[in-house]
């Protein structure tokens, strides 16, 4: 064990808060020190938002100690205590007893030591504690030393700890890349014999892993740590299948790294759009056809992979909502702009994406180039088309059918019809020539126009047209 007195700075929004309940618990006679990844991240100098305390005291004596508590993990020792708009939680020591789902400890037993209650944790950067009152760090398993080596190292036999928990694999990986650590040897081999235990993992904890592994500044390197152990193939086969496959005198990278860069090359703080830069090129393996040059082409990659990346996404549990921005990005992003665009094709452009994913689009189209390893920069034809987009907005131009100067219920009260796919075929129609025609869009303009596709199409089996194209879309 190594005790070290150090100052640390806590943050001045949560200071006084977390002396509070250190100095109630210790004023009761119990034990308290701030642990985990809150003391690794203040040692590191970086910014820490949660704070978990553990202590000898079991949960009701917490509970007596706080005006405002809540069980959040009662089961496991844990309570949260509320201070003002923030909740800390505060654990009682324990020992887990044996992992039975590759997850969570069959039992748990309160224990009455600091040392023991540690053991049972993940890292050694994650071992250390912080008695706050006396600013005295107390270091059994030897993080501080591997702080200070930039290494991501197990508690105790790795093969044990990556047993007991499979999600810790996952960690271990986003760990090393959050930190920009080194995987100490031993703990990275743990790895690659312990999958069946991550196999067990449920796709929401890995998704959750997934979207923090991409707020690193170099996801890359997390990624890199999955596929040399064998745990990209557990959870994301497709990308693993990119490693090795060339692609063209375009790219100085393979599928898979050029897949990786593009993801780094992405902005930090937009996980959606680095998911996208990581799902973008999937498609090229499937479509992948060599040319009697030697050469490969991938043609309507971005259509298969959008197939691909929905498919990936519905099994990582992802959202509705998140599976659409993404897949919509990944479908459009080998978009390719000429000056011979009219407006009406910018305009469509436009609706096609979305007003709300163009400048994700850009960013994952700058990312992508990036990530080939052979440009860089904003290209001019990227310049223009942006300008061109801000135009045609700063002059509100009708983009979507929600823009057109009339509505769906004007179109039912002029034909004296009801509600129906009849409606949507004659605003998408009106749009149509909108886009092309801005000027148009007026409501008397478009209640003429209007009339003469209602008497074209009003007798049309809209039902039995949707089946058909159903069944060729099948």
């Amino acid at each position: 064990m190594k005790i070290l007195q150090k100052k640390i700075e806590l943050p001045e929004e949560s200071a006084r808060d977390i002396r509070v309940i250190a100095q109630t618990l210790a004023d009761a006679g119990y034990e308290c020190y701030l642990v985990g990844g809150s003391v690794r991240d203040l040692l590191l100098g970086g910014e820490a938002l949660d704070f978990d305390f553990a202590t000898n005291a079991h949960p009701d004596k917490v509970t007596r100690l706080f005006r405002r508590v809540v069980p959040t993990g009662i089961k496991h020792g844990t309570v949260s205590v509320l201070m003002g708009q923030r909740q800390y939680e505060v654990t009682t020591y324990r020992a887990d007893g044996a992992y039975v789902d590759g997850r969570h400890p069959e039992s748990v037993r309160f224990s009455s030591t600091l040392r023991e209650d540690v053991e049972r944790r993940d890292f050694t950067i994650n071992g250390i504690a912080w008695d706050v009152l006396r600013n005295e760090l107390i270091d059994y398993p030897g993080g501080l030393d591997d702080i200070e080596r930039k290494i991501i190292r197990t508690i105790g036999d790795p093969m044990l700890r990556f047993g007991e928990d499979g999600l810790r694999t996952f960690r271990a990986c986003r760990f090393a890349a959050k930190l920009r650590f080194t995987m100490e040897e031993e703990t990275f081999r743990a790895i690659g014999r312990t999958l069946d235990v991550a196999a067990q993992v449920s796709m929401e904890r890995v998704r959750d892993e997934l979207m923090k592994l991409l707020e690193a500044h170099e996801p890359s390197i997390g990624f890199e740590y999955m596929r040399e152990s064998g745990l990209m193939k557990v959870f994301l086969p497709e990308l693993a299948a990119c490693y090795g496959l060339s692609q063209n005198r375009y790219h100085m990278y393979d599928i898979y790294f050029h897949s990786l860069y593009s993801t780094d090359a992405a902005p930090s703080g937009e996980p959606l759009i680095r998911l996208a830069a990581l799902l973008h090129d999937l498609g090229k393996v499937p479509v992948r056809t060599q040319g009697s040059d030697g050469d490969f082409t991938f043609y309507n990659h971005e259509v298969v992979g959008t197939r691909m990346a929905r498919r990936i996404l519905k099994r990582l549990k992802f959202s509705n909502e998140e599976t659409t921005k993404v897949t919509n990005l990944v479908a459009n992003h080998m978009f390719h702009y000429t000056d011979e665009w009219t407006d009406g094709a910018v305009r469509r452009f436009m609706r096609k994406v979305g007003l709300e994913n163009l400048d994700d689009l850009i960013q994952l189209r700058l990312a992508d180039r990036r990530g080939n390893g052979m440009r860089d920069g904003i290209p001019q034809p990227i310049r223009e088309l942006k300008k061109r987009i801000d135009l045609i907005i700063e002059a509100e131009n009708a983009i979507t059918v929600r823009d057109l100067a009339i509505d769906g219920y004007i179109v039912m009260e002029e034909f004296k019809v009801k509600p129906g796919p009849i409606i949507g075929a004659i605003l998408n129609e009106l749009l149509e020539m909108v886009l092309d025609h801005p000027e148009m869009n007026e409501r008397d303009v478009l209640i003429e126009r209007a009339r003469g596709i209602y008497d074209r199409i009003k007798d049309v089996d809209f039902r039995a047209a949707s089946n058909k194209k159903n069944m060729e879309d099948a």
